[in-house]
């Protein structure tokens, strides 16, 4: 834990619906104190209410444009970024906050895959190289040391499939492939205003059939190959994932409660459901909500994140906390959301 009394942040792209998730979080935490909310350098300065009016008299955040003769200043009272931002801007910005001495937690899909090739192919742009290793900031999978300079906070659909597929691994039929449908509210698609997005437009629609970035980043987070279907929906947040994967000879129902029990004991984020779970019961909070259940040689898992959290601003906070040493939850409890 840092001798400082608070750790000073700042949030790139703040304006956002997950970077709004983030000040808000930041806003509240007992030992984060965000300094810094920062929006595209095209935009004007402006209170965040003037764009949440939900926070009018909660949160005086400025959210500023950003301008890079600002990092020396920056780098002078910042201790740490988190990135909502643009992949490819998270690309541009990190290296050099990193070179200016700020930790960076990146939301965006920039550092999250190891293989450039593999990134190259997915994002269309060529990822920056560092000496060393990024960590994949799956919360629950993930030691931090408090010294790494980088970190990748993983995607909403991999989240939720890597925390339901990762502890039966092991049990899993060789050479079989897991097949994930994931439906996430319209947040997902970014605050951007899209005709084809807006909930008024949007029915329950699959997209990015075999083709959707999220796919390498699960297949490479779980250990093998799977499919991997996104869906639309016509509500505002949150994702159910129904994930099907065959099991090996003689697994069965109990080894596979016991190991998802074992997993997340000690795991006060994720909780292991009796019933298959609601939107309702993770929307607005940091929970991943796991059902499973074994039917002849498969085990089918139902799942429920909320995208904006879990899928993102609440586990860029909950790997800081652990970045610095403090409780899991720290700060994510009993917050509520903005949207």
């Amino acid at each position: 834990m840092t001798s400082q009394k608070t750790i000073q942040c700042a949030v790139f792209g703040a304006s956002g619906y997950s970077g709004v998730e983030l000040s808000w979080l930041l806003h509240h935490h007992p030992q984060f104190t965000l300094s810094y909310g920062f929006t595209s350098g095209a935009r004007e300065a402006e209170p965040v209410a003037a764009l949440y009016p939900q926070l009018n008299d909660r949160c005086d955040l400025m959210l500023q444009p950003w301008q890079l003769d600002l990092l020396p200043q920056l780098a002078e009272q910042v201790q740490v970024a988190f990135l909502a931002l643009p992949h490819e801007a998270s690309a541009e910005l990190a290296p050099k906050l990193i070179d200016a001495g700020i930790v960076v937690f990146d939301l965006s899909g920039a550092f999250r895959l190891s293989d450039p090739a593999q990134h190259e192919q997915a994002y269309g742009f060529v990822q920056p190289q560092f000496a060393h290793a990024i960590p994949y900031g799956l919360a629950e999978y993930t030691q931090l040391q408090g010294n790494e300079p980088l970190i990748a906070v993983p995607g909403c659909y991999p989240t939720a499939a890597g925390l339901a597929l990762r502890p039966i691994a092991d049990f899993l039929a060789n050479g079989s492939t897991p097949i994930i449908n994931a439906v996430s509210g319209v947040s997902g698609a970014g605050r951007k205003a899209q005709l084809h997005t807006g909930v008024c437009e949007v029915s329950l629609q699959a997209y990015g059939v075999a083709s959707h970035r999220h796919q390498p980043e699960i297949a490479q987070s779980v250990g093998r190959e799977v499919i991997f279907v996104p869906h639309l929906g016509n509500f505002k947040r949150g994702i159910l994932a129904t994930i099907y994967a065959e099991l090996a000879a003689g697994v069965d129902a109990a080894a596979v409660q016991q190991a998802l029990h074992a997993a997340y004991a000690e795991q006060p984020l994720v909780r292991v459901v009796a019933q298959p779970p609601k939107l309702q019961q993770v929307v607005g909070t940091p929970y991943c909500d796991i059902y499973a259940k074994v039917h002849g040689n498969h085990v089918i898992f139902s799942v429920a994140i909320d995208n904006l959290l879990k899928g993102a601003a609440s586990q860029a906070v909950q790997l800081a906390n652990q970045y610095f040493g403090l409780a899991t939850t720290t700060g994510l409890l009993n917050r509520g959301a903005v949207l």
